[in-house]
């Protein structure tokens, strides 16, 4: 834990000599559920015309990249993925660096690698990879230090730079899993082994809020959330958060949960955050819960594209 403490701490002083985020549009993320063998990402490609208006609002593309290779053939996605150019989509991965089945950086990067040269091969031109909770992970999972997680972490951005260096890369983390002390604590960690390795640092910095925390078990508020994107502009860091239905699971237990669940709570949050005046550089509309059950069409109630569409009509604005 001491080095985890020096690191933070030569972080916060290299990170203070770094330039603030430049003001700017926010960039758009779309990540559509994974339920029932990949039906809302095949929708999107096999029936494009009825989510044109949509694509004119989102920046980025995303899917989970073992989903992706198990769900679709190499006939489809050779199809499909060179699509994305032509709408002016970037394509982006949701990635392990550090996980319960591959204990090291090293072992998740050589897996995951040949599930990436794949979709390449096939079309798909890697724009940015997040990484899946390393620190949460190895907490949780693994139960081993943070100074492992920054080590092994460290290690798996190495190797991207490495071998992919046009691929921007950056971590997501749940919060109020991880609090927020030690959320900053860990971004000046890792960042700082990485200037140590003489290594890019992160490109962005995502957070997924357990929002229904806030109110339900009193853990965790949007205050606290505006901190860490606080602490993230400070350090040069793209703030990136995803909007989900954090209280779909519940609601579904009680038998109160259905697609509207998902288009309301995300304006819930997105409503509470902007409140507090929070502005995301990137939002990411990013489902991995059974809903919604439909991608297309954005002109139907509750679909997918719907909710993506109407929430960049009201959200997405300049950032301050």
């Amino acid at each position: 834990m001491r080095l985890l403490f020096a690191l933070a701490c030569f972080g916060f002083v290299s990170s203070i000599l770094q330039a603030p985020v430049c003001a700017g549009e926010p960039d758009v993320w779309m990540m559509p559920p994974a339920l029932q063998k990949g039906k809302c990402f095949r929708e999107l490609f096999v029936r494009p015309d009825q989510w044109k208006e949509t694509r004119t609002m989102v920046d980025v593309l995303c899917y989970a990249d073992h989903q992706l290779n198990r769900q679709f053939t190499d006939d489809e996605l050779r199809a499909w993925l060179p699509m994305l150019k032509k709408w002016d989509l970037k394509f982006g991965l949701e990635v392990g660096a550090v996980k319960e089945w591959g204990t090291t950086g090293k072992r998740v990067f050589d897996v995951q690698r040949r599930m990436w040269d794949r979709f390449q091969r096939l079309g798909g031109r890697i724009h940015a990879v997040a990484m899946d909770e390393p620190l949460f992970a190895v907490r949780k999972k693994l139960k081993k230090t943070d100074t492992y997680a920054v080590d092994e972490t460290a290690a798996f951005v190495a190797l991207v730079r490495k071998h992919y260096p046009d691929v921007l890369i950056g971590d997501i983390e749940p919060y109020p899993a991880i609090p927020l002390k030690d959320m900053v604590n860990w971004i000046d960690a890792l960042q700082a082994r990485l200037k140590q390795m003489n290594v890019k640092g992160l490109d962005f910095f995502r957070l997924d809020a357990n929002w229904i925390s806030f109110t339900v078990r009193q853990r965790g508020s949007w205050h606290e959330v505006k901190k860490i994107e606080h602490a993230c502009r400070k350090r040069g860091i793209p703030f990136s958060l995803i909007y989900w239905a954090a209280d779909y699971p519940c609601l579904k237990t009680k038998g109160l949960a259905d697609d509207s669940t998902w288009y309301i709570s995300i304006f819930q949050q997105g409503h509470d955050y902007a409140a507090v005046g929070g502005s995301p550089d990137q939002y990411v509309i990013e489902s991995w819960i059974d809903a919604p059950s439909r991608s297309v069409p954005e002109t139907a109630d509750w679909t997918f594209t719907r909710s993506v569409r109407d929430f960049c009509r009201r959200f997405p604005k300049e950032k301050k």
